[in-house]
């Protein structure tokens, strides 16, 4: 039976199969490796080419002016510009979402007036190309000035159709700062609180309200006021009241001139009479001369 057992496994055919079946698992797991290695670089070249395509994106970004703010006041520029930045995908997406580079005019070595300046950006990558719309703007440099000037408040009416009287308007802030080019401070008529008064208004009226610099003409200026705004208080008193106070002051006003008015008269009276007791004197006197020189005829 030992013998029989050892003889089939040393037979050719038996080996052949052994062979083969080897063969088939080693071809099997060849090619499984093949696939495997394939499918990781056909998955890190897909990702590579990701990282190693180019991309465009728009951001807006705010922009930025460099100048001595403390000599200077600059007006005519835009807040935000338009940005196209290209690139590598990764930095472009990085870079859009942190923004961690600024757009800026520089108008350091320029001298006040009106300039045409080239927009540059700062800190984005090397690897980065930028395209900034507009790539010029025009900007107006002033000297900067400010001036010291007191509140005045405007009512938008003084008649209530209820009866009730507006009393004497105040405001807690009486004098403010007012900043802004030389120009346009030079043009500053009058710093308003405006106040909008209800019509059916009854009771004392309380607002905080904004105030605004005006020209001669009433156009607002483009200048900063500091503090910004004043709180404005107004008492309403009942018509009634005012009018009985008004109307005895009015009794009291006519009474006096009448008095005034009688002193006069008396006085123009009693100078009268006296001119007229002297004129009769002269005329006696000259009478009584007149008989004496024609006795002595």
């Amino acid at each position: 039976m030992g013998k029989d057992t050892k003889g089939f496994f040393r037979r050719k055919w038996f080996l052949r199969i052994i062979s083969l079946i080897l063969a088939l698992f080693l071809f099997m797991y060849v090619n499984g490796s093949k696939s495997g290695f394939l499918r990781q670089n056909t998955r890190n070249n897909n990702q590579s080419s990701a990282l190693m395509s180019n991309k465009s994106v728009t951001l807006r970004m705010p922009l930025d002016v460099t100048i001595d703010n403390n000599k200077y006041i600059v007006s005519g520029y835009p807040q935000y510009v338009k940005v196209k930045v290209t690139g590598p995908s990764a930095l472009v997406t990085t870079t859009s979402n942190t923004q961690n580079f600024k757009v800026y005019a520089d108008l350091s070595d320029l001298t006040p007036g009106k300039h045409r300046v080239k927009l540059k950006t700062s800190g984005l990558n090397s690897e980065l190309t930028s395209k900034i719309e507009p790539q010029y703007i025009n900007v107006n440099i002033q000297p900067r000035k400010t001036i010291t000037m007191k509140v005045t408040i405007r009512l938008s009416t003084r008649d209530l159709d209820n009866g009730y009287k507006l009393g004497r308007p105040h405001s807690d802030i009486q004098t403010v700062q007012v900043t802004g080019s030389r120009d346009e401070v030079n043009k500053v008529n009058r710093i308003i609180a405006f106040v909008a008064i209800p019509h059916d208004a009854k009771d004392n009226i309380a607002r905080q309200v904004t105030l605004q610099a005006i020209d001669r003409n009433g156009q607002t200026l483009n200048v900063v006021i500091s503090p910004t705004t004043t709180n404005v208080s107004i008492p309403i008193s009942a018509g009634s009241q005012s009018s009985s106070s008004s109307d005895s002051s009015s009794s009291s006003s006519e009474e006096s001139e009448e008095t005034k008015s009688s002193s006069r008269t008396s006085s123009r009276n009693d100078s009268s009479d006296s001119s007229s007791e002297t004129s009769q004197s002269s005329s006696s006197i000259s009478n009584e001369d007149s008989s004496s020189s024609s006795r002595n005829q």
